[in-house]
């Protein structure tokens, strides 16, 4: 009996790495709703998490991707 290999146990799974909503380098029209802990505004496409150095709650505004995570994914505004 095996645990590793290609059932999602172990390392040939693919657990975590679903299609995300936003593509590096594209840009995006969005609005900022929250402000993050560290003071990126924070932003939502599709429901995945954006944040945006710089941006403002009540902004709108056009970002560009910069780098895209797991669970996030990183914006400059245009």
């Amino acid at each position: 009996m095996s645990y590793g290999g290609r059932n999602g146990y172990g390392k040939g799974g693919t657990f975590g790495s679903s299609p995300k909503p936003v593509e590096m380098g594209k840009e995006y029209e969005v609005e900022i709703t929250e402000i993050s802990n560290r003071g990126d505004g924070i932003a939502r496409v599709q429901g995945f998490v954006i944040f945006v150095a710089g941006g403002k709650v009540g902004q709108n505004v056009k970002i560009r991707i910069t780098s895209i995570g797991e669970r996030f994914a990183k914006a400059e505004v245009v």
